[in-house]
């Protein structure tokens, strides 16, 4: 058994355990080779395997962990490494810290359905990656999947078959013995979608209850009920899945988590009352933007939009009032000496023009009579 203080594959340190699953503990450890803080978990094993079939076993978790650690993915946890330990295997991730969305629901309750498909975007285009990649995530449930406290959606134990998946989140073909595919990860998706949603698995915690018919879904009913097909020939792909829950958002691109650590936002009506206000001291009121299912540490961002105040008006005793402004008269005096000046300025003007041109005649004159004496 591994205990605090416990070196793996003489490289990680067990620090504490920071979770439990089906297949066993999640520790925070240390890499005292690269002086970094992960996360390390010891695979899933059947116990009681005759020592080819164990070994086997461990051969099988050993190529599990490499090809998750192919994985590259901004929603995708990384694998850093996988190795081998006594007859343990151990694979060592990147440590976020977050919370289980099967935890966060059962402390906070269900999602919106514009919540759900942000998160169905987020994840669905994690799991178009891994199928890109050939692999199949095999047990996409709300247990795998991790809430970080900086808002980000991680996706765990891709590949990993540990302890098999939900029965309430397994494909019905592979129920019934068929091998799991990409078919069946997306009916895995419309499950936890729909848990997230309606606060209960669409199929009962067992998967072989009849069909629940969605209570709370809204928008997003019909993409879970193509997600949820019987037959897996007939569910969309992951990439048109992801296509549909981005049209579901569309107009609502600032939908996101609030980190599940943040404090909680309170739920506020549409509209309030204001008080009365004094003269010509306004208050802006404040309009917050309803919440169809409100979600404590989960939800839509709130919109605060302060309206502009009206300008106070003054009052009419306030304001100074205008005389009206007197009209000049001139006196008939005044009158008859303008019109005085105005001769004289005129006939000034006269003698002016008159001694210019006597002026320009008595130079031709002179001109001309220079001219005789000269060539006469």
């Amino acid at each position: 058994m591994s205990s605090e203080g416990s070196i793996v594959g003489e490289r990680y340190r067990l620090d504490q355990p920071i979770g439990r699953g089906r297949a066993g503990i999640v520790w925070l450890a240390f890499d005292t080779r690269l002086f970094r803080t992960v996360a390390i978990k010891r695979m899933y094993l059947p116990v009681g395997l005759p020592p080819d079939r164990a070994e086997q076993a461990r051969a099988m978790a050993m190529e599990e962990g490499k090809a998750a650690a192919r994985i590259d993915h901004p929603c995708a946890i990384t694998v850093y490494d996988v190795l081998p330990d006594g007859q343990d295997v151990w694979l060592v991730m990147e440590y976020i810290p977050s919370r289980g969305m099967s935890v966060f629901l059962a402390e906070h309750g269900r999602l919106t359905p514009e919540q759900a498909a942000f998160l169905g975007i987020q994840l669905g285009d994690a799991m178009a990656s891994i199928h890109s990649a050939g692999i199949v995530h095999r047990t996409l449930e709300p247990n795998t999947v991790l809430l970080a406290d900086d808002g980000s959606v991680k996706l765990t134990d891709i590949g990993i078959t540990g302890g098999g998946p939900h029965a309430a989140y397994r494909a019905p073909e592979v129920a019934r013995g068929a091998p799991p595919s990409a078919a069946a990860d997306v009916f895995s998706l419309g499950a936890t979608l729909y848990t997230a949603v309606e606060g209960v698995p669409p199929f009962g915690d067992d998967g072989q209850s009849p069909e629940r018919p969605p209570e709370n879904a809204g928008p997003l009913t019909g993409a879970l009920q193509k997600m949820l097909r019987a037959d897996p020939a007939a569910r969309p792909t992951m990439d048109d899945t992801v296509h549909a829950l981005k049209a579901i958002t569309l107009g609502r691109e600032q939908t996101a988590f609030i980190p599940p650590t943040a404090p909680a936002l309170p739920t506020v009506p549409a509209s309030r009352p204001v008080p009365a206000q004094q003269p010509n001291v306004p208050e802006p009121t404040q309009q917050i933007r309803p919440q169809q299912q409100p979600a404590p540490l989960m939800q839509l961002p709130v919109q605060q939009v302060p309206q502009a105040p009206a300008p106070a008006q003054p009052m009419q005793s306030m304001q100074p009032m205008q005389q009206p402004t007197a009209r000049y008269t001139p006196t008939p005096a005044q009158r008859a000496a303008s019109a005085q000046a105005a001769a004289r300025e005129k006939a000034a003007a006269r003698r002016r023009i008159i001694l210019t041109v006597a002026a320009i005649l008595c130079a031709i004159l002179i001109g001309i009579g220079v001219s005789q004496l000269l060539f006469v």
